[in-house]
């Protein structure tokens, strides 16, 4: 189960919502072994497309080694999809690379409804997930 505070998914959201109709991304980091998603990090779609997102390299390592010097890890990494369901694409699954994290999609294929999903994907095998947006306590 993700458990992630009510600003956290709200920021998310307003990301996803803001870069439509290009598809947004980034991580929110938390702990080392905690599974606490506290800071969180919009990144560049460096792909700027409404079917497909990367990071920017340049900025993936510099969030990476900030984590590092942190003691933090990945965990989440959200992106959004445009015109279709919060499930991840065959691409997103093929590029899925941090086992512990929890991969978020939003879909912003309706203005009027959020559709927040939550998966973990290991060695290509995906899992939805529930998730629990914590209203009372408020991270960083």
């Amino acid at each position: 189960m993700l458990r992630i505070d009510r600003s956290i998914h709200d920021k998310i959201v307003a990301h996803a919502r803001r870069d439509h109709p290009d598809e947004a991304c980034g991580v929110v980091a938390g702990p080392e072994g905690s599974d606490r998603p506290e800071r969180f990090i919009e990144m560049i779609n460096a792909e700027r497309s409404p079917t497909f997102y990367r990071f920017d390299s340049k900025e993936q390592l510099k969030v990476w080694r900030e984590m590092d010097d942190r003691d933090e890890e990945p965990v989440v990494i959200y992106h959004s999809h445009t015109a279709t369901e919060a499930y991840p694409s065959r691409t997103d699954i093929s590029y899925a690379s941090e086992p512990n994290s929890h991969y978020v999609l939003v879909s912003t294929r309706d203005p009027e409804t959020v559709e927040f999903r939550s998966y973990r994907i290991v060695d290509g095998e995906v899992t939805e997930e529930p998730v629990h947006i914590d209203e009372t306590h408020h991270a960083g």
